[in-house]
């Protein structure tokens, strides 16, 4: 019986292949491990373009590394509390991904956000906090998908992303924790720099589902470019182009004689002294000379224009259409923080003096300038200057 596997070792042989099929899906090929680093490279490149917009501040977002992670890897790795950004995929691709920012982090980009210098970090994380994060995070990752969407050949849209406050040190079965994070997952970490403000690290996770997903739409349309471009000719392409041998030269003069060119040919002046038909005086081959009826060019005589009177346009169709004006008394900006600051009472200083005129806009478009006088008991304005403007 020498050989022969016991029931016993037989079980233990299919409970490893068993082991092995579930352990492969929790692992990515080095093909996906790429096209997932490139896909996050260049969508992240476009999402710091975004955050550079929103806080005024260079913003940098180096090579992502792409590895596998469990939830106790992220707790022990990153500080505690975390704001984690749900991304939910609407059109273009099925799955969500996560971006954990660090607590301090937020509050820097908050701050500069709302107009100031980004050393406003006191306190804890409150619902503006969220908020303009997930704004933040609404536009960077928007334009992110939209340079997934060029990547992929396809509409790609997100939902509005939702910002929640997580404790690293609670359960992984808590109600703000995803699904997939229950296993292991895909973790793309990225170094974030802001100016002299932030230098930290941000995180991306993603289901594997998801990575695989990813993976393959990234394939299909890069196995179709590599279809595109120019091919080595087939060996009928090249039956079909290989240069035919020249005919003899008495080929080539019999044919003219047949077809009545030998008279070109053989004018006076044409050819040198011991040259022979179709041949320049360099020894090179020319092609036959055929008939042109060649002759004067007529033009016609310049003679006057006769102009269309057109009749005028009746404007008065248009005398009972309603425009609105506007009267603009001044303008000012003011950031977001200091609008948050109003109150009553508080005056607003506009970019006009006292007694300057006013503009008066017609469909907002300016129109004239006037001053202000009282009606009765109404305002009204009395127009002082019409604005000329080239039609």
């Amino acid at each position: 019986m020498d050989g022969m596997l016991s029931q016993e070792e037989i079980n233990a042989l299919l409970n490893g292949l068993g082991t092995d099929e579930s352990d492969s899906d929790e692992t990515l090929t080095d093909e996906e491990i790429d096209a997932i680093g490139e896909i996050s490279n260049i969508s992240m490149g476009s999402a710091a373009t975004t955050l550079f917009s929103l806080v005024n501040h260079k913003v940098v977002i180096t090579t992502p590394v792409v590895e596998y992670a469990t939830w106790d890897d992220i707790t022990k790795n990153y500080d505690s509390p975390c704001v984690f950004i749900q991304i939910y995929y609407e059109d273009g691709l099925d799955g969500n991904n996560i971006l954990i920012l660090k607590e301090k982090d937020v509050k820097v980009i908050t701050d500069l956000m709302m107009g100031g210098d980004g050393t406003n970090i006191e306190g804890d994380i409150s619902d503006l906090h969220l908020s303009a994060i997930s704004e933040a995070m609404n536009q960077m990752m928007g334009s992110a998908a939209t340079s997934v969407s060029s990547m992929l050949e396809k509409r790609v849209n997100i939902s509005p992303p939702t910002s929640t406050i997580v404790s690293m040190d609670q359960s992984v079965s808590g109600e703000d924790i995803a699904d997939f994070l229950k296993g292991s997952f895909v973790k793309v970490s990225f170094n974030m720099v802001i100016g002299d403000l932030v230098d930290s690290v941000l995180m991306q996770l993603y289901p594997f589902d998801f990575a695989r997903e990813l993976y393959s739409e990234f394939v299909s349309v890069n196995s179709i470019e590599l279809e595109t471009p120019n091919q080595a000719p087939s060996e009928d392409y090249k039956e079909d182009v290989k240069p035919k041998s020249v005919p003899p030269q008495e080929s080539h003069e019999e044919e003219a004689v047949q077809n009545g060119y030998m008279n070109h040919i053989n004018g006076p002046g044409f050819m040198g002294q011991g040259a022979s038909p179709y041949m320049n005086p360099n020894g090179s081959q020319m092609q036959p000379i055929r008939d042109v009826n060649v002759q004067q060019a007529q033009f016609a005589p310049f003679s006057q224009m006769v102009t269309q009177t057109v009749p005028p346009e009746n404007i008065d169709l248009l005398m009972d259409v309603p425009l609105e004006v506007t009267v603009e008394l001044g303008r000012t900006s003011k950031s977001i923080k200091e609008i948050l600051d109003f109150a009553p009472g508080t005056i607003i200083e506009l970019n006009r003096l006292a007694g300057e005129p006013i503009d008066v806009l017609v469909n907002g478009k300016f129109v004239a300038k006037g001053e202000v006088v009282v009606m009765e008991e109404a305002f009204g304005i009395r127009v002082t200057d019409i604005i000329k403007q080239k039609q």
